[in-house]
């Protein structure tokens, strides 16, 4: 089978690659469509400490069931159109026992820790495919995977309509979180450094946006919320300076979610968590979202269509891979068909 292959750092192909055999609770999907993320750019890169090589890529991955064992839990059988649940779970330990399989302390990725499914067939535990209506186009399927990582943030701050949320970083994450606290009635403020991306922000319906370079967050973050301040925060670029800030625009009783990982320790004065009495929280990938990305996308409640910059073929991959590292700016999301 075709795949796209990283023999390591830098070097990316498409390789003929034997598909394993099947294991055990495993379907094998012909695979359709592989959205490109950022996790593989860093993998391209080798600044991913996880990633182990030689690696097949992708973990964005919509197929279609060639086979799958008659007594699967959700009841699908050939031919059913689905997406895979890329995160991987040992289903014993404390976090797996209390559902948050997403902090498994085993937990295994897709494309990062063994290899994607940016191929053209791949095996995946049955259990962990979720179908995805016969009429949704195969471009737009693999979207609910970075769809369910904002979603998981939301949920984790638990937003409610009605409240202010500042959102750092315009990139894909940013942006499907500012689209769905729209969804669900809230006022994003998103906030970047490029007024490119504010500016596609505010088509998507986002009424504030700050440019750091430009304006003063803490002053423009108090303008929007009357002086109340943002009640919700979430930090998806993991800048250490922005994971700071956010102590500084979060309201007396907020919430701050931080879903970006950054590259070194932030320092973090505990007095004035203390004072505003601010719940912070991790937001690590996702567990349980994606039948919600799912109808939110088929629906078009969430119109992920608007970040997809561009969709290839399979064969272009490569190219593609290595333009995105140079010039990511010209960039939001990229799917591969096959």
């Amino acid at each position: 089978m075709k795949a796209v292959y990283l023999e390591k750092p830098w070097e990316i192909s498409i390789a003929d690659i034997e598909q394993r055999p099947l294991r055990e609770g495993e379907a094998l999907l012909k695979i359709r469509a592989a959205g490109i993320c950022g996790s593989d750019i860093g993998a391209f890169r080798g600044t991913n400490g996880l990633v182990s090589y030689p690696r097949i890529i992708g973990h964005e991955l919509a197929g279609e069931i060639i086979s799958i064992p008659e007594n699967n839990k959700k009841g699908l059988k050939a031919g059913d159109k689905v997406i895979a649940d890329p995160y991987l779970f040992c289903g014993h330990c404390y976090p797996c026992s209390i559902g948050r399989t997403n902090c498994c302390t085993d937990l295994k990725v897709l494309g990062v820790h063994i290899d994607g499914g940016m191929s053209e067939t791949f095996a995946h535990p049955a259990d962990m495919l979720v179908k995805v209506p016969d009429d949704m186009p195969w471009e737009i399927i693999p979207l609910a995977e970075p769809l369910t990582i904002a979603l998981h943030g939301l949920h984790r701050l638990g937003l409610k309509a009605g409240e202010h949320i500042a959102i750092n970083g315009a990139g894909p994450i940013g942006l499907l979180a500012a689209m769905s606290a729209l969804h669900y009635g809230a006022e994003p403020i998103v906030i970047d450094l490029v007024d490119e991306r504010l500016d596609f922000a505010k088509t998507l319906g986002v009424k504030h946006t700050i440019n750091l370079m430009k304006e003063s967050l803490v002053e423009k973050i108090a303008e929007y919320t009357g002086g109340r301040m943002a009640e919700c925060i979430m930090e998806a670029s993991g800048a250490n300076s922005a994971i700071r800030a956010t102590l500084d625009i979060v309201s007396h009783a907020g919430r701050i979610i931080f879903t970006g990982w950054p590259k070194k320790e932030t320092l973090l004065p505990t007095d004035l968590i203390t004072k505003k009495e601010i719940d912070i929280r991790g937001s690590r990938t996702s567990a349980g979202e994606f039948e919600e990305a799912v109808e939110l996308i088929y629906t078009r409640k969430v119109d992920v269509r608007r970040i997809l910059t561009k969709v290839i073929n399979v064969e272009d991959a490569p190219d593609t891979i290595r333009d995105i590292e140079k010039n990511p700016g010209n960039y939001l999301k990229v799917n591969v068909l096959f």
